[in-house]
């Protein structure tokens, strides 16, 4: 069948999917991986030590993959200088640079007279609004399902994509809450030209920097297995409750500065549980759709089943 759509035009891909950021974990082999299978990878930029590391993923990619791929800028969350990372990106000629948790306009502005497909993940109808008119190719739109940091508003999925399907004129790439052909077709039938999924593709076997056991947890989750962390911070995210994401709570609760929980909700802290398996001294980004995920299989053959399920409904559609 012929999935083409303005994402996948946009983006020159086959399939109308886009692998999520993903802090310490989307590197060259998932998103070679994601981008051989006819979706978009990406890389993590800002969870690398330095630019020249950058440059070297991004080679990496290339070796692995001639398929386009992304660059994601988690800028809202980062309290280092980025500007360095986006020139290396601009160097090597990077297809595509997503942008997450921040006001993107100093990255456009550097990316003025480059020829990058500009993406900007958003939660709200307004931020969408400003994202195109400072010159975004396209907004992912994360609704309150969804793994890792989110709105403010806890609106879902299912209201959030066609509010901002109908206010803006750009592509809009659904997210939060889907993980499989049923959640593909679901976002098309909102408006969306395609979606984007995280906490999935963590799942998979080219997802090689997560620990066995983070997998398992997923695995093992169900939709109300994960915990909103980082309200008092203004910073809402989604994550797998277990025993560090209750201390965060009770810390947010007793005192609910930065201060207060900054070793708590620290990289190090993620990065003890996500690729260490510490899961009582650290935490993991997750979304709802844990309770829908229950194998950790190859990334192409997780595509391929998503688009055949997706056939499936398409042509029960047609009939």
């Amino acid at each position: 069948m012929n999935w083409n759509t303005k994402v996948t035009q946009l983006l020159n891909i086959t399939y109308p999917i886009v692998q999520g950021g993903l802090a310490y974990l989307a590197y060259a082999e998932l998103a070679a991986a994601v981008s051989n299978a006819g979706g978009l990878g990406q890389i993590t930029a800002m969870s690398l030590a330095s630019p020249e590391q950058l440059r070297q993923e991004i080679k990496e990619v290339r070796r692995k993959t001639e398929k386009p791929f992304g660059v994601n800028f988690a800028i809202g969350q980062s309290r280092r200088p980025y500007q360095d990372m986006v020139e290396v990106a601009i160097e090597e000629n990077v297809p595509v640079i997503s942008i997450t948790g921040g006001n993107p306009t100093p990255i456009f502005e550097q990316l003025q007279g480059v020829n990058i497909k500009k993406l900007v993940l958003v939660a709200a109808k307004r931020q969408a609004e400003k994202a195109e008119e400072l010159g975004a190719d396209a907004v992912m739109v994360v609704g309150q399902e969804g793994g890792g940091h989110l709105g403010k508003s806890d609106t879902g999925t299912m209201v959030l994509v066609p509010q901002v399907v109908d206010a803006v004129s750009i592509p809009v790439i659904a997210s939060g809450g889907i993980g499989d052909g049923r959640g593909l077709m679901a976002a098309l039938a909102l408006g969306a030209e395609g979606i984007e999924m995280g906490t999935r593709f963590i799942a998979t076997q080219e997802c090689i920097h997560a620990h066995d056991l983070y997998k398992q947890d997923i695995l093992k989750a169900t939709e109300t297995d994960t915990i909103v962390i980082k309200r008092a911070l203004g910073a809402p995210a989604r994550a797998l409750r277990n025993e560090w994401t209750d201390k965060i709570l009770e810390a947010e609760n007793q005192e609910g500065t930065y201060e207060a929980i900054k070793d708590f909700i620290s990289g190090e802290a993620n990065k003890r549980y996500i690729y260490e398996g510490k899961e009582n001294k650290g935490f993991g980004w997750a979304g709802q759709i844990v309770g829908r995920i229950h194998d950790v299989p190859k990334v192409e053959d997780l595509i391929k089943r998503m688009i055949q399920d997706a056939e499936t409904i398409r042509n029960r559609w047609s009939k």
